[in-house]
């Protein structure tokens, strides 16, 4: 396996299946782009293709799977969002008639106007929750520049963190199937214990009883 993704990592298509795959998962969550990612930081760390410093222009390879996976993470969140923006009435219903986007619709709101983003980064870790962050944003007409800035942030933390498990994984455990289960495990539990939170952020109602 590392033979193969590494043979990989050395060229630019390595990069371009990265940027795809997390492109495309906003709306596919089903897609293994972290676990893609991480292979891809492994398979650096393991000394073949451009982990060697044979990348164009001279560019990390760690850093260069950092930019492509965050890259495509902010676009993906904007592609979502203005389609969102623009899915008119039919999205509208579509999105009253399911629960999690409509709570997700409604803590954003709250945590945006708050001035504060911390639901989003949540939501980048989460199981399908970037989708309905992203979704829910547009759909409520939210604005781009209150929405948009954790998106990069966002992106930027699951993709440092993602490529951190796979390279720093390998450093310390070598090159095995040992240290590819405990990333992929890692992955996965920040993915529960993010869930996890979302569902603990408070209810609109409830905060303001609170408060």
């Amino acid at each position: 396996m590392f033979e193969s993704v590494g043979s990989l990592t050395g060229s630019p298509w390595i990069y371009a299946m990265v940027a795809l795959s997390v492109l495309l998962d906003v709306f596919l969550p089903v897609l293994p782009s972290g676990v893609l990612v991480i292979a891809a930081a492994t398979a650096a760390a393991a000394g073949s293709g451009a982990a060697s410093g044979a990348v164009p222009h001279e560019v990390p390879d760690i850093l260069a799977l950092i930019l492509s996976a965050a890259t495509a993470s902010l676009l993906g969140d904007l592609v979502a969002y203005r389609l969102a923006w623009r899915g008119g009435a039919r999205l509208d219903r579509a999105i009253s008639r399911s629960r999690r986007l409509t709570d997700a619709q409604e803590r954003l709101g709250v945590a945006l106007a708050r001035g504060g983003g911390a639901l989003v980064i949540l939501a980048r870790f989460a199981p399908a929750g970037r989708s309905l962050v992203s979704l829910g944003a547009g759909a409520a007409h939210r604005r781009a520049r209150d929405f948009l800035p954790w998106s990069a942030l966002a992106g930027l933390s699951w993709a440092v963190y993602s490529v951190a498990l796979g390279y720093f994984g390998a450093q310390w455990l070598g090159a095995t199937w040992l240290a590819t289960g405990v990333s992929f495990l890692a992955l996965f539990g920040a993915g529960a214990g993010a869930a996890y939170l979302m569902r603990r952020e408070p209810e609109p109602a409830e905060a303001a009883a609170a408060g």
